[in-house]
């Protein structure tokens, strides 16, 4: 099967390869009936049956054009051919927008705009990232992915669960902005499930106590974010 190179070049969202399946088998489409109406509806001249089973596969994900392209020939929202979103232009994608739709409504001239979708990473002000994340109904989690922000959460939270946790309320408070008093919590939880992690694995005994604590400790770090976000929404239930 052959695609254009610039279907190789731009990668697609993250898809959902069993939904693709399920709602052409609801329809009575066979993959040849989708190609067909690929080629013809929206001049996909590539779409062969073969492209659509690797789709369904997960052998090949579709580009962005194709995506869209689907989700009218099943008669389903491009949304729900989409897996978790994780980047900024996978929301923006799930939600159906066009990046110059975004960029206007954030303020942001157009090329910067798209060369943020590009980089992973945001250059908007706090105003900015507000409006961003009502537009594209991300919840604190996501905004803090699409923005480029989640390595340096995850580096202040190991901070935190490790050392003096107060001294990374501020910090955290300036990704996550939320009320002090919680921050201040789920920092406590995870700095004492981290520390008593440790030393209950170190009173195992043994030769290798010490090596399992590090094994333990790295895991329990590893996971830190979602651990964070967690403890957070266990705060404000």
């Amino acid at each position: 099967m052959s695609r254009p190179a610039a279907h190789a070049r731009q990668p697609g969202p993250p898809f959902d390869a069993p939904a693709a399946r399920r709602l052409r088998v609801a329809l009575g489409m066979t993959p040849g009936h989708v190609a067909q109406s690929l080629r013809a509806s929206y001049a996909l001249a590539h779409a062969t049956p073969d492209l659509v089973n690797a789709w369904e596969r997960g052998a090949l994900t579709p580009a962005h054009a194709e995506l869209a392209a689907l989700a009218g020939v099943l008669w389903c929202s491009p949304a729900e051919l989409i897996g978790r979103p994780r980047t900024l232009r996978e929301h923006r994608v799930a939600r159906g927008l066009a990046p110059e739709d975004v960029a206007r409504a954030v303020g942001h001239e157009f090329p910067a705009y798209t060369r943020m979708e590009e980089s992973g990473q945001w250059r908007g002000t706090d105003r900015q990232s507000a409006a961003l994340a009502e537009l594209l109904g991300l919840a604190l989690p996501d905004l803090v992915t699409v923005t480029g922000r989640e390595a340096e959460l995850a580096d202040l939270l190991r901070g935190a669960a490790r050392t003096r946790w107060q001294a990374y309320v501020k910090p955290v408070g300036r990704i996550v902005p939320l009320d002090r008093r919680l921050l201040e919590n789920a920092l406590q939880e995870l700095h004492r499930d981290y520390q008593r992690q440790m030393v209950a694995t170190l009173g195992w005994g043994g030769g290798s106590a010490a090596g399992d604590a590090s094994d333990a400790g790295e895991d329990f770090l590893d996971r830190i974010v979602d651990t964070f976000w967690t403890r957070l929404g266990k705060g404000t239930a």
